[in-house]
């Protein structure tokens, strides 16, 4: 969806009158029927407290304000914050300011610089019909609106998995005058990777115990690293696989399995959060092998074979001269094209790999932040690119 904004002359740090951010009015009401359908369908096992809920003129008001101050500069540099709409006391270990602030542009840029790491929100509440900035928390309940400004007018709306370690779930992404609202049942389509269910939330009772999260986490962390890079994920105990690969291959191991073994652990232990710091490394470990010119390899248990390897086409095997190109946002109408027209030699050379190879997937990370899932579909009989970075942000 793509908007044409007003764009006012504002003087750098001025605030900005409240929704003039058409998007921000556009998305708002989508945005609260989906958490409201959410806190609906957990209340049947979720026995902890969920955050509440905000109205969409809430929300309104919390992307408008957002935006205006993501492209003021405080010192020279560009706001980065996230911000969690509950109260101090849905909190756990707030830090509590002695006095609420107003939620305003100039005063989410002065409190930036204090926020930018990773995992800090700033907390917002409703006092008496008024926004206000009440401190800030690192942990969050499950289904807590979250706002977080990627880059300058860029903002990512989410909200944490109501079980279960990584990533949080992204509802619609916001940059500048387009906006990409997830498109949950797009997950439900024939042949549409599992992948990408757990990249969208579904299935949040199981969440926890979802394998397959391990991947969206590996995708994010692949994606962090802005190398670019191929992880291809073939069936264990095969060897079809190699087909596909030039030998002899330089950076092939034996198979390691760091990864797999602490993810066990991290499955069956009765309090798996003892493990979370070493499932987190060995994931960035892994991802980090990603960076080098090549393309990892690993089996569905997520055990290492080889690194750095090049993708050809299988002997015999013909050209891909075609894919089914989607993408889980509303509005998407997905497109057949050649796979030149997706991208550069990395997505070539995977979508040739899974037209050769159709029980793997293939996960591709472009430098400038797109994110492309490649998998065969028996439905349509060619090979789907799933675009998924606007699940990753």
């Amino acid at each position: 969806m793509i908007f044409d904004l007003p764009r006012p002359e504002v003087s750098e740090g001025a605030s900005v009158p409240v929704t003039t951010y058409k998007a921000a009015r556009i998305v708002s009401a989508e945005v609260e029927r989906h958490f409201q359908k959410h806190h609906l369908s957990v209340r049947s096992y979720y026995e902890q407290e969920l955050a509440p809920i905000p109205t969409a003129g809430m929300i309104e008001t919390i992307i408008d304000t957002t935006f205006w101050a993501s492209l003021g500069r405080e010192e020279g540099r560009s706001p980065k914050i996230s911000l969690a709409f509950l109260p101090p006391e849905a909190a756990e270990h707030p830090l509590i300011f002695g006095q609420n602030l107003p939620l305003t542009s100039a005063n989410l840029t002065k409190l930036a610089p204090a926020v930018e790491r990773s995992g800090i929100h700033l907390g917002i509440w409703n006092y008496g019909g008024e926004l206000k900035i009440w401190g800030t928390t690192r942990v969050i309940p499950g289904l807590c609106f979250v706002l977080e400004v990627i880059e300058p007018g860029m903002l990512v709306i989410k909200h944490r998995r109501v079980d279960g370690f990584g990533k949080f779930v992204n509802v619609a992404v916001l940059k500048g005058d387009q906006v990409k609202v997830v498109d949950e049942s797009s997950g439900r389509v024939r042949d549409c990777p599992s992948v990408i269910n757990s990249m969208i939330g579904f299935t949040a009772s199981t969440i926890w115990n979802d394998s397959l999260n391990i991947l969206v986490q590996v995708a994010v962390s692949m994606r962090s690293h802005e190398r670019g890079g191929i992880l291809l994920v073939v069936p264990k105990g095969s060897e079809r696989w190699r087909r596909s690969i030039v030998h002899p291959i330089t950076y092939q191991v034996q198979p390691f399995s760091e990864l797999s073994s602490v993810h066990r652990r991290f499955r069956d232990e009765l309090h798996p959060v003892v493990w979370q710091g070493q499932l987190t490394a060995a994931i960035d470990h892994l991802a980090g092998l990603t960076a080098v010119d090549g393309a990892t390899i690993i089996n569905e248990q997520y055990e290492l074979l080889a690194f750095g390897a090049k993708i050809s086409r299988a002997e015999g095997a013909p050209a891909v001269e075609e894919m089914l190109v989607t993408e889980p946002v509303l509005g998407n109408v997905p497109a057949v094209v050649h796979p030149v027209q997706n991208g550069g030699t990395r997505h070539l050379s995977a979508a040739q790999f899974v037209y050769d190879q159709r029980d793997t997937i293939a996960l591709v990370a472009s430098q400038d932040g797109r994110f492309t899932i490649f998998s065969w579909s028996p439905c349509e009989g060619k090979v789907q690119a799933h675009r998924v970075d606007a699940l990753l942000l």
